[in-house]
């Protein structure tokens, strides 16, 4: 009888374990923000190798073991003075981003494809490998002129997050340390929307403030994203959403796509050894404001080397789940998605890089969301955004 009640039990697990596998295979699974074109270009990051966190939670091998079709390779810049020299600073690093991710993706061809279309996404997830975008983290290299907008959108980028945690020439951030300076989306930021718009580039409104959200709600013609955020009810960090500000995006035909990121998914542990080296840093870099490019590559090694010293304790895959389901029951499945802000901080205790995204299916699974459900929030909900913006952009040209 024990023996029977053993392999029972073992047989619940296999199976339960093939039906995982089966949905995850099965969907379309889309990242929408990961920061590790920074990596390759501070580090050198060689990704047809394969790494471990904390050296990096993204490289071609373990997209494939983590069953991921599409991944957003975002171009993170700091934001700094507004000066010449720092734009053009910004805009030449912002260039050797795209440039090491397409050298990375043309040495990798039987693994990885360069897609800069919803289509191409599909194309190359059925070939069996992984489709590899670009989106822009902060729209500092646009500096005052429109045209970069064109210039970006020919190099193949497909969203632009309008700031980062500080104001910018577009907008005003959700943490500025200052105060407001537009009030919202400036005069210059309502071009670069109208152009965004017009060219089929995705809107991001991750990191900016809740009146440039809904500035950028009522100016812009396609549905827009937040590639990487999460709810503001169950983590109280400007940087989330709010339940109206959910409640707009969905209204609009956008999406939520939760990031994985610790400090956005529960409040952090101020006391913990971590939280207070990484405040000191922050505090020492000027919010990450840095004086030139070698002050920068500095500050990530040192960042790096306060997670090997004191690793940080994160929420869990269940945790985040949490954001998952309450944008569920707030406005429906169709608007939410997964945007693990992976090598920029995400990362949770049972899911550290991308190989380990079926455990985000496991617990969707646990909770018993179904396999359209679930190939919704992994993918389906972004390519139909994808796809409207594209549309949109067809019918105004």
């Amino acid at each position: 009888m024990k023996r029977a009640a053993l392999l029972l039990v073992v047989l619940i697990i296999i199976t339960g374990c093939n039906k995982v596998e089966k949905i995850h295979s099965g969907a379309v699974v889309i990242d929408t923000h990961t920061d590790t074109p920074m990596l390759m270009v501070n580090k050198g990051l060689n990704l047809s190798q394969r790494h471990e966190p904390p050296g990096s939670c993204v490289d071609f091998p373990r997209l494939k073991e983590g069953g991921v079709d599409a991944i957003f390779f975002a171009l993170f810049t700091g934001q700094k003075e507004r000066v010449s020299e720092n734009y053009d600073a910004v805009y030449n690093l912002a260039h050797q981003m795209i440039d090491s991710t397409r050298v990375n993706v043309s040495r990798n061809s039987d693994m990885v494809g360069l897609a800069t279309s919803s289509s191409a996404i599909e194309e190359i997830s059925k070939q069996g490998k992984t489709a590899i975008c670009l989106g822009m983290e902060n729209g500092f290299p646009i500096a005052k002129d429109l045209r970069r907008v064109d210039v970006f959108y020919n190099l193949g980028v497909r969203y632009i997050t309008l700031c980062h945690s500080s104001n910018n020439d577009i907008c005003d951030s959700s943490t500025d340390p200052v105060r407001p300076e537009h009030n919202g989306v400036s005069e210059f930021g309502k071009a670069v929307i109208a152009r965004m718009n017009q060219l089929g580039m995705i809107i991001d409104v991750s990191h900016i403030s809740d009146d440039a959200f809904y500035d950028v709600i009522e100016l812009s013609k396609a549905p827009v994203i937040a590639s990487h955020s999460s709810v503001r009810s169950i983590c109280d960090h400007p940087r989330n959403m709010s339940d109206e500000m959910i409640k707009q995006l969905a209204e609009n035909g956008g999406v939520i796509q939760i990031c994985i990121l610790g400090n956005y998914i529960s409040d952090a542990d101020t006391t913990s050894m971590n939280y207070i080296k990484k405040e000191e840093l922050r505090l020492k870099y000027n919010n990450w404001q840095y004086k030139n490019e070698e002050e920068r590559k500095a500050a990530w090694a040192e960042y790096d080397a306060i997670n090997r010293e004191y690793p940080p304790v994160l929420p869990t895959v269940a945790d985040a789940v949490d954001h998952i389901d309450y944008v569920v029951e707030l406005v429906g499945v169709d608007y939410v998605g997964i945007g693990s802000d992976f090598d920029g901080g995400g990362g949770l205790a049972n899911c550290r890089d991308v190989s380990e995204f079926p455990e985000i299916t496991r617990e969707l699974v646990k909770r018993g969301y179904t396999s359209e459900e679930i190939e919704k929030i992994w993918g389906g909900n972004f390519l139909r955004v994808y796809k409207a913006v594209e549309a949109i952009a067809v019918k105004t040209n």
